[in-house]
């Protein structure tokens, strides 16, 4: 299957209703979740704290899910998957919950096409994507990787996507702008030093209570 680039929380249709099965396959049933509205938008989109909860109530929908579904999974942070819910093909990546799950945004097109709706009970198989799928980088990081060094942009682009996902994950991350910048700051520094891994960085959200999935509407 192709990678492609996505959103750091979306979701890709497949036009296919077949998944292969392999012993990585995970399955589940889940809820689907509308989520509360916030007074005013987050931007840029973080991975932790309170997912971008911008557009209307009805446009999207959410599951979280059972720990021991997500215990199966390669990493407790940011996971590309491909999946089916109700028999229907998608491409995603989780997001840690930041109670040591995961959760997944499922978009109304995706609900829709799953013939799923908010409250119901989806059947879900999941399994780590068969290919790396590009994040997409935040817009202040890449201006910052536009205009920093050589080295720092070689190493940039040799390192793997999955490598890629966990730094801007750090950053994203980070609960205040200012907080944010000095990552960006320093992890261009860190690239430039040669240094391919963040490291010391809490993915699963749970220590550092930096990511929580959506609050659901009562």
């Amino acid at each position: 299957m192709p990678s492609n680039n996505c959103y750091l929380a979306g979701t890709r249709l497949v036009l296919s209703s077949q998944m292969a099965k392999t012993a990585s396959t995970i399955r589940f049933k889940a809820k689907l979740l509308r989520p509360e509205m916030e007074s005013a938008p987050v931007y840029p989109p973080r991975a932790g704290g309170r997912a971008d909860q911008r557009k209307k109530p009805d446009s999207w929908t959410f599951l979280v899910l059972p720990k021991n579904a997500s215990t199966k999974l390669p990493s407790r942070g940011m996971t590309p998957i491909e999946g089916m819910i109700n028999g229907f093909r998608f491409q995603a990546v989780l997001e840690p919950d930041g109670q040591k799950s995961h959760w997944l945004k499922v978009d109304r097109k995706l609900s829709e096409s799953a013939g799923a709706n908010a409250g119901d009970v989806v059947a879900v198989e999941i399994a780590p994507a068969a290919n790396e799928v590009e994040p997409e980088v935040p817009p202040d990081l890449k201006e910052a990787l536009a205009s920093a060094g050589a080295k720092t942009r070689t190493v940039w682009s040799g390192i793997t996507a999955n490598a890629r996902r966990d730094w801007i994950h750090w950053i994203m991350s980070a609960k205040q702008s200012e907080t944010r910048a000095r990552r960006i700051k320093n992890a261009c520094s860190m690239l430039a030093s040669g240094k391919r891994r963040v490291c010391c960085f809490d993915r699963s959200g749970f220590y550092s209570k930096s990511m929580s999935a959506p609050k659901a509407a009562t």
